[in-house]
């Protein structure tokens, strides 16, 4: 058996920015210690696994990362829309995928992809022990999601700064841990760790933004905002609050392509 694999970097300007995700694309589905094998062999943050539906542009999607099967990845949702629009069907200018979060559409907006995502606002959090000293710094605020945990700094340097104790990360009551502040030249920056999840810090994270729109538009008083990821290779996303649903926007680009033989 051979299976097609695209190898993408979502949230980037060009390649070797951005977050690379791995994208398989399936006539129907393997098993999913399979697709778990298959992602921890490729060592990414995600690897996206997609099969057609009956109707043009309808696919249902899947992620992993080396551990787990996650419920929601903007990054490899990104880079499933770039892989179909772009080359499996450059005729469609939507698509919409079928998640463990719903119905995900993903339209063409320009030169770049916009994704349509359920919002996810935080709310109050009581951190866990030793969480604050894990991050090394104390936040401003501290909320926290279903999924993740939530630490407000007063200023990007601060984000830029921080040296977590990744190992005591990993025993938090969440999937994940979003750092975020003002940015300097844009709205918001942040930055995510989910080790508990086989990725110590991931370099872009579009699910994060679930959380991260709804809090810092209500915050700062305006639903369009510009955010950055401020990761080692960072990336760039174009937000917009919608009440129930949040859209992010970013651009992708591909950077290998091959075959899986198995």
């Amino acid at each position: 058996m051979t299976i097609p694999l695209y190898q993408i970097d979502a949230f980037a300007e060009e390649v070797f920015q951005g977050n690379p995700a791995a994208v398989c694309p399936l006539r129907e589905w393997l098993v999913d210690e399979r697709m778990q094998a298959i992602a921890a062999e490729n060592n990414l943050s995600e690897t996206a696994f997609f099969v057609p539906r009956a109707e043009p542009g309808d696919y249902d999607l899947r992620w992993f990362t080396p551990a787990a099967e996650v419920d929601l990845c903007g990054h490899a949702t990104l880079a499933s829309a770039y892989l179909i629009l772009s080359r499996l069907a450059p005729e469609l200018d939507a698509v919409r995928f079928s998640t463990l979060s719903g119905i995900l559409e993903v339209s063409r907006d320009g030169d770049r992809l916009a994704m349509d995502f359920p919002a996810r606002p935080s709310g109050a959090y009581d951190p866990a022990p030793g969480l604050i000293e894990a991050l090394g710094a104390e936040p401003e605020a501290m909320e926290a999601s279903r999924r993740d945990v939530m630490a407000v700094y007063g200023d990007e340097a601060t984000v830029l700064g921080l040296a977590p104790d990744i190992w005591a990360l990993a025993g938090i009551d969440r999937q994940g841990i979003i750092v975020t502040a003002p940015g300097d030249a844009c709205d918001f920056v942040s930055r995510f760790f989910a080790p508990a999840l086989g990725v110590d810090e991931d370099p872009v994270t579009g699910s994060a933004h679930s959380t991260l729109i709804p809090y810092w538009a209500k915050r700062l008083g305006k639903t369009e905002l510009h955010a950055r990821q401020v990761s080692t290779r960072g990336g760039e996303l174009i937000c917009r609050a919608m009440g129930e649903r949040v859209g992010i926007a970013g651009r992708a680009r591909l950077y290998m392509e091959g075959t899986i033989a198995l």
